[in-house]
C-alpha cells in the first residue's frame, strides 16, 4: 500500500497535460477522474473499472495478442480493425474464396467460420504485488541473482491466483523494475469471422496512407466469441453457444464535435518514455536504419512472388504488411527523433540528473549515467548488427527451421508416436511456404547482413565466404541442394523413414542453429556491461521520480490494459482534406482518392454506387456528408489498433487505427501539439455493414444510441 500512496503522490504532484499518459484502471479515481470530468466525462471511475460489477473494461479484450477489440452486443459479437483480423480472414481465404480481396458476411450464425488459430483476453483485475517482490530482494544481488528470485516469486504469485487454471496471470514490472502488479485474465479460443470489407475499402489507402493524413480507411472487421452452455471458455464445438459478455458497448451514430471528450481503452504494446539519450542515439543511428533497409529488402521479395501467384499472395500477404508497417514506422522514428533533436534533449536533462545524483545525500545514484553511457557506446555496432540479423529470421522461414520444423521431426526420430504430430507440421510448412520464395529470402537476406553488418560473423558464413572464398550464394545453393526442409520429395521421405543422424547433419539445420546461436551470444565484457545497465536504468528511473526531473510520469506501455484520454482534436488546415475542418474527412474525399484497378486506392463499385446517389441512410452527419475517419489527441502506441473510442457516457463513436506521422516517435516522446490518433468513424462502419454490405441483421444485433 505504501508504494501506491508513494506513486500517487508523484503523480499528483507532476500532472501533465490530460492527453498524454496511458494510465491504469485502479488509479482513475484518486488520479484522473476529476480532470475527466472537466473534460467531459459523464461516468464514475466505478463504471469504468469494478472487480465485483460489470464496467467498461468487461466490453474490452485484447485480439490475438497484439491487438484490441471490443464487445458491440449481448451476444459476443467484436469489433476491431481490418488489419488486426488480417491473418484470420488471410487463413480463411482462398484464391477460390478470396474474403480478404472480395468482403466476406455471414448471412446467420451458422455461415460464420473458425480460423484455426485466435483468441481474445478478457481483463478480471489487477493489484500491486510491489511490496511482496521487492521483499525478496536486496542490494546485494547481482542483475542475475535478482532476475531469478524475481522469477521464482512471480511464479508463486501467478499459480496464486490462477483458480487452478482457470484464469491466466501475469505479473509485470513498471518504472522499470521499481514497481509491480499481478494482472487476472481469462481467455476464449472459439472466435469466429462475422465479417469483414473487401480489403479495397479496409486497407484503402495501402502503405501510401499509412501513418498519413487526411485519411480515408474502414479500417474494421467483426468476429464473435463463443462459450459452453454456462458461459465458460471451451474449444471449438458446434455445440458451443455466443457468449453473454458481462458488458457491450452502445453505439452512438448522433456524431460528435471538436472539442468532445474523448477516451481509448486498450492494450498499447511497447513505448520507451523513459528510454535514456544513449538508448535513442543508439536507435537512431545504429538500429532503425538497418531495420529499415532490411525490412526494404524483405518486402522486394515477398512482392516478387506474390505478384506472380494469389495462392502465394493469400500466404504472404500478412507477412508483407507486417514487414512494411514497420519499415514505415521506424523510418518514421528515424526522422521525427532526429527533427525533434530528443536525445540531445534527453542528454540535457540526463546532466541535471547527474549534478543531482553526485549530492551526498544522493550517493546510490552516482554513477548511473556513466553506466548507461559506457553501455550504450560498447554495444551500438552490435545493435546494427543484431537488426540485420533480426530481419534475416523475419524474412525467412528457412533461417529459423531449426527451431519450428527442425524441432519437430528432431522429436519425431526419437519417438514416432508422434507421428501425427510430425505429419500435421510438415503439411502445414509446406501448405504455407512457397520454397522458391524461401530460397531467394534466405539468400538476399544473409547476403545483406554478411555485407553490412560490420560485426563478427557466424563462423559457418564466415568460414565459407573468407577462408574457402566460396561465394555465399553458391553455399546457399549447396545447402539447399542437400536439405531435407528445401524439397518436399525429401520430407515425405523422411518422415516415412526418421533418421536422427541425418536430421543433425542436414546442412540447414545446421545452418539455421549457427545463426540463432549467433545472434543470442555474448561476451564477457557485454554481459558485464549489461547488468551494469539493467541497474543503472532501475535507478535513472527512480532517481527520476524522486528528483522531480522527469516530465514523463506513468509507466511505459506493456500490454496491459490502459486508458487514455483527451478530445476529438483538429490538425491545421489541409487543402487535401474537402471537410470544412481538419479533423474528419469524409467519403467524398475517399471517392476522390478512387484510382481504378490500383493496388492502393480502388474502391468497389457498390460504394461508388451509393455516394454518387448519397444514399448514406442514418449514418450521415446532420450536414449531410458521410464520415469516414476523424482525430483526436489521446496518447497510444502499437496494441491500441482496434481500441474503442468512446464519449463522455461510454458509447462507442469509432476505432482507433493508426497515428499521423508526428505520431511516429511517440514511443519515445509525446507531442501535444502535432500527434493525434486516427480514427475510423462508428457510423462509417455501420453504413458499410448496412447499406453496403446488406448484413443489417447485424447492425440490428448491437444496442445503437440515435
Amino acid at each position: 500500500m505504501k508504494n501506491i500512496l508513494v506513486a500517487l503522490s508523484l503523480f499528483v504532484g507532476m500532472f501533465v497535460h490530460a492527453d498524454e499518459g496511458m494510465w491504469f484502471l485502479m488509479f482513475l479515481d484518486r488520479l484522473n477522474q476529476r480532470d475527466m470530468e472537466k473534460m467531459g466525462l459523464q461516468l464514475t471511475s466505478e463504471e469504468i473499472y469494478s472487480i465485483n460489477n460489470s464496467s467498461l473494461k468487461d466490453a474490452i479484450v485484447q485480439f490475438n495478442g497484439g491487438c484490441t477489440a471490443e464487445l458491440v452486443s449481448s451476444e459476443g459479437l467484436v469489433l476491431t480493425n481490418h488489419h488486426c483480423g488480417y491473418s484470420a480472414i488471410a487463413e480463411l481465404s482462398t484464391p477460390e474464396n478470396d474474403y480478404l480481396t472480395n468482403g466476406f458476411w455471414a448471412g446467420n450464425k451458422q455461415e460464420e467460420m473458425k480460423p484455426n488459430s485466435l483468441f481474445v483476453r478478457f481483463f478480471v483485475r489487477m493489484d500491486d504485488v510491489s511490496k511482496r517482490i521487492l521483499g525478496v530482494l536486496n542490494d546485494e544481488m547481482t542483475e542475475k541473482e535478482r532476475n531469478e528470485a524475481i522469477k521464482a516469486e512471480t511464479a508463486k504469485i501467478e499459480e496464486e491466483n490462477s483458480e487452478g487454471g482457470k484464469y491466466v496471470v501475469s505479473v509485470r514490472s513498471f518504472f522499470q523494475g521499481n514497481e509491480y502488479y499481478y494482472f487476472v485474465y481469462q481467455d476464449y479460443t472459439d472466435v469466429r469471422l462475422v465479417g469483414t470489407p473487401p480489403a479495397s475499402v479496409g486497407k484503402f489507402g495501402g502503405d501510401t496512407d499509412n501513418w498519413e493524413w487526411p485519411r480515408h480507411t474502414g479500417d474494421f472487421s467483426m468476429f464473435r466469441v463463443y462459450a459452453d452452455a454456462n458461459g465458460d471458455p471451451a474449444e471449438y464445438s458446434t455445440e458451443n453457444v455466443p457468449l453473454k459478455p458481462k458488458h457491450h458497448l452502445p453505439v452512438n451514430i448522433k456524431g460528435f464535435e471538436k472539442d468532445d471528450f474523448a477516451m481509448i481503452l486498450g492494450y498499447p504494446g511497447r513505448t520507451n518514455r523513459w528510454l535514456p539519450a544513449g538508448g535513442i542515439d543508439q536507435n537512431v543511428k545504429f538500429a532503425y536504419p538497418a531495420w529499415v533497409e532490411a525490412s526494404k529488402k524483405a518486402m522486394d521479395v515477398l512482392k516478387k512472388y506474390m505478384d506472380k501467384d494469389d495462392g502465394v499472395r493469400l500466404n504472404y500477404i500478412s507477412k508483407y504488411a507486417g514487414v512494411a508497417n514497420y519499415w514505415k514506422n521506424r523510418q518514421g522514428m528515424i526522422d521525427a527523433l532526429t527533427k525533434f533533436e530528443t536525445a540531445a534533449s534527453k542528454a540535457k536533462n540526463e546532466g541535471r540528473f547527474d549534478k543531482w545524483a553526485n549530492k551526498k545525500k544522493n550517493a546510490a545514484y552516482t554513477d548511473v549515467i556513466k553506466d548507461i553511457n559506457d553501455y550504450y557506446a560498447l554495444t551500438n555496432d552490435k545493435a546494427r548488427h543484431d537488426n540485420y540479423l533480426r530481419m534475416v529470421f523475419r524474412g525467412s522461414k528457412l533461417a529459423t527451421v531449426s527451431r519450428g520444423l527442425g524441432r519437430v521431426l528432431s522429436k519425431y526420430s526419437d519417438d514416432e508416436s508422434i507421428i501425427d504430430q510430425a505429419n500435421n507440421s510438415v503439411e502445414d510448412f509446406l501448405m504455407t511456404s512457397d520454397l522458391d520464395l524461401e530460397k531467394e529470402m534466405l539468400i538476399e537476406m544473409l547476403a545483406l547482413y554478411t555485407q553490412k553488418a560490420d560485426y563478427t560473423l557466424p563462423h559457418s558464413i564466415d568460414y565459407y565466404s573468407n577462408e574457402l572464398n566460396m561465394p555465399l550464394e553458391d553455399y546457399l545453393k549447396a545447402v539447399f541442394e542437400l536439405s531435407i526442409f528445401t524439397s518436399e520429395k525429401r520430407l515425405k521421405a523422411f518422415l516415412a523413414i526418421p533418421n536422427k543422424e541425418l536430421l543433425e547433419n542436414d546442412p540447414l539445420m545446421q545452418l539455421s542453429n549457427k545463426l540463432i546461436e549467433h545472434y543470442f551470444s555474448s561476451d564477457s565484457k557485454i554481459e558485464e556491461a549489461e547488468g551494469k545497465y539493467e541497474r543503472a536504468y532501475r535507478l535513472l528511473v527512480d532517481g527520476m521520480r524522486k528528483s522531480g526531473l522527469s516530465p514523463v510520469i506513468y509507466p511505459d506501455a506493456n500490454s496491459t490494459l490502459r486508458l487514455t484520454y483527451g478530445k476529438v482534436s483538429s490538425l491545421p488546415k489541409d487543402p487535401r482534406n474537402d471537410a470544412k475542418e481538419n479533423y474528419y474527412t469524409t467519403l467524398k474525399g475517399t471517392v476522390k482518392k478512387f484510382v481504378k484497378d490500383d493496388p492502393e486506392f480502388d474502391l468497389p463499385q457498390g460504394l461508388i454506387d451509393l455516394y454518387d446517389a448519397k444514399d448514406f441512410g442514418q449514418y450521415a452527419d446532420d450536414d449531410g456528408y458521410m464520415p469516414v475517419n476523424f482525430l483526436t489527441n489521446n496518447d497510444i502506441t502499437g496494441g491500441n489498433s482496434g481500441s474503442p473510442v468512446l464519449n463522455g457516457n461510454g458509447e462507442l463513436i469509432g476505432l482507433a487505427f493508426d497515428g499521423n506521422i508526428e505520431a511516429m516517435a511517440g514511443d519515445v516522446i509525446f507531442d501535444d501539439k502535432l500527434q493525434k490518433t486516427i480514427n475510423v468513424d462508428i457510423r462509417y462502419v455501420l453504413f458499410l455493414i448496412d447499406k453496403y454490405a446488406g448484413a443489417k441483421h447485424i447492425v440490428d444485433e448491437m444496442t445503437v444510441i440515435k
